[in-house]
This record gives C-alpha cells, sequence and structure tokens, in this order.
C-alpha cells in the first residue's frame, strides 16, 4: 500500500518584513513545489512596491519558483475572503494535479485562516439601502455599529477608513441574515510555519524597507495609479502605503509627516498580524515558529524535517 503524504499543503506565515516569501520560495526549490500566494494586496495588478511583491524573491540559483495569485485584477478592483477561498481551491487542485506540493504564503490572517480551518463562506453582494442608511455616519459610529454585530473585533483594517467599515457592516449583517451555503472543500492537512523577529530587529526591518521601497520609485508607482484614472479614495481603501502616499501626493501630508505615519502604522499593523497569529494558535492551529535569524539553508531544514 503506497503510504498518503503526511502534508498536501505547506503554509509559510508571519508579520510584514520577515522574509516569508524567500523562505517559501527556497523550500518549494528544494521539495519541487509551487507557491500561492496568500496577500490581500499582492493580487493587484500595478501595486507591486507597496505591496511588497519581491519579484526577486521568486528566483532561486536562477531559477524561477512557479506562483499564483499574484497580479491577477486591476487596482480600483474589490477582492475578498470569499473570492481568495474560490481561487486557492482551484489554484491548490491544479498544483497537486501536476504532483507538485503547493506553499501557501502570506500575512494576511483571514484569508490563512479562511483556507486553512475550511471557513464555508458564501459571496455578501452590495446592499444598497443599507449604504444609503450609513450613508454620512462618522467611521467612529460606523465602528460602534459593526462592534454590535461582531464583539470580537480581531480584524482592525475593517474600521481603517468608512468605505470598509461600511463593506464589514454589509457583510456581517448578510451572514446574521442568510443561512450559509455548504460549500465543497478539499481536505486540507497543512504543516504551519512561522517566521519571526524579536520585535525590535522586526521594527527595525520594517523601517529599512520602507525607506527602500521609497528610495526605489513607491511614490512614482502611487502616482502612477491616480494617474491611471483611479481616485485618491480609491487607493486610501487599500491602506497603509497607498494611503499616507496619496494623501502626501494630493497635499494634505508632507513628505515627513507621510513617513513618520506611515512608519508607526506599519509597525501596528505587524503587531496586529502577531495577535491574529496568535489568536490562530489558540483557535486550535498548531504553527511551528522559526528564528528569522537563521541562514536560509537551515530554516529550509528545519521545515524539511519537520515535513518527516
Amino acid at each position: 500500500m503506497i503510504e498518503k503524504p503526511k502534508y498536501n499543503l505547506i503554509t509559510i506565515l508571519g508579520p510584514t518584513a520577515t522574509g516569508k516569501t524567500g523562505v517559501a520560495a527556497n523550500l518549494a526549490s528544494q521539495i519541487t513545489g509551487e507557491i500561492i500566494s496568500a496577500d490581500s494586496r499582492q493580487i493587484y495588478r500595478g501595486m507591486d512596491l507597496g505591496t511588497g511583491k519581491d519579484y526577486e524573491d521568486y528566483f532561486v540559483d536562477g531559477v524561477e519558483i512557479p506562483s499564483h495569485l499574484i497580479d491577477i485584477e486591476d487596482a480600483g478592483v474589490h477582492y475578498n475572503v470569499y473570492r481568495f477561498q474560490t481561487d486557492f481551491i482551484k489554484v491548490f487542485e491544479e498544483i497537486k494535479s501536476r504532483n507538485k506540493l503547493p506553499i501557501l504564503c502570506g500575512g494576511s490572517g483571514l484569508y490563512l485562516e479562511a483556507v486553512l480551518k475550511n471557513y464555508r463562506l458564501i459571496e455578501v453582494p452590495p446592499n444598497k439601502e443599507l449604504r444609503k442608511e450609513l450613508e454620512g455616519k462618522s467611521l467612529d459610529e460606523l465602528t460602534e455599529i459593526l462592534k454590535k454585530l461582531r464583539p470580537k473585533l480581531h480584524n482592525h483594517t475593517d474600521v481603517e477608513t468608512d468605505r470598509r467599515a461600511v463593506r464589514a457592516i454589509e457583510i456581517e449583517k448578510y451572514y446574521a441574515e442568510t443561512p450559509k451555503l455548504d460549500t465543497s472543500y478539499p481536505e486540507i492537512n497543512s504543516l504551519n510555519i512561522g517566521v519571526d523577529f524579536d520585535r525590535e530587529m522586526r521594527r527595525q526591518r520594517i523601517t529599512i524597507r520602507l525607506k527602500q521601497r521609497l528610495n526605489e520609485g513607491m511614490l512614482d508607482e502611487v502616482q502612477r495609479l491616480l494617474n491611471s484614472g483611479l481616485k485618491p479614495e480609491q487607493l486610501i481603501y487599500y491602506g497603509l502605503e497607498y494611503k499616507f502616499l496619496t494623501l502626501h501626493l494630493i497635499g494634505e501630508l508632507s513628505f515627513d509627516e507621510m513617513f513618520a505615519k506611515l512608519e508607526i502604522a506599519i509597525h501596528q499593523f505587524a503587531k496586529r498580524q502577531m495577535t491574529w497569529f496568535r489568536g490562530m494558535e489558540k483557535r486550535g492551529t498548531k504553527i511551528h515558529w522559526i528564528n528569522g535569524h537563521l541562514p536560509m539553508e537551515e530554516k529550509v531544514k528545519v521545515i524539511v524535517k519537520l515535513m518527516s
């Protein structure tokens, strides 16, 4: 009898600026794997530096590692966890059909958990009446409405802008009023690897990477998106880099104000990511944490050993 593989998915997760993509690519090179991105913003074409698409990380010894769910939508399109789960299932099955091992890699906690915990999701249509009812309410008021619907508000990006808060309320109300549909979903048995540095090193890496991306032309990237016809509020919707760089480009923040606010926001985001991952562990997801300081070869060896 042929022994069934122990894992049919490897998941590489961690907060921003911890080098997850490089780990996933080097592992894929060793085990004949393909990468599935679990990043809620890297799906957008033209949003490259701001989302951390480190394309060079997908090359190992001059060979490009196959990757999926990157650059699949135009900026401005609203992508969501339901669509991610649907797209993931399709790609997961395709990779398996090629006798390759899928490697899920990213830091978007909700996307990761939707896969690892097998969430049964349904697509939520726009509710025009509700949107009209919420029109004109402040972000604080919208946040309070959402908290009543979802008392444990883990995902604070849902209340980063008015638009996000309205959509989050719309989703919660739909789930409350609609019977959940049973959707087909493959059996997932994932080995979950977390890459992390100590808090101070993580902060240093975030600051260094932010400066590097600004030097590489991140402001020009945001300006190109604005020039392409996207409205400032559409980019602000995506938060973090796109929010603060847009505010600078439309004259609401000086460069120094933009940098300071964005740096703080990314540090806070990384902290929220770690809070989410700890919550995943409490909710039953086993994560094997490895030290980000280890040389790449050692990281891969640790993961391969855990796979056996």
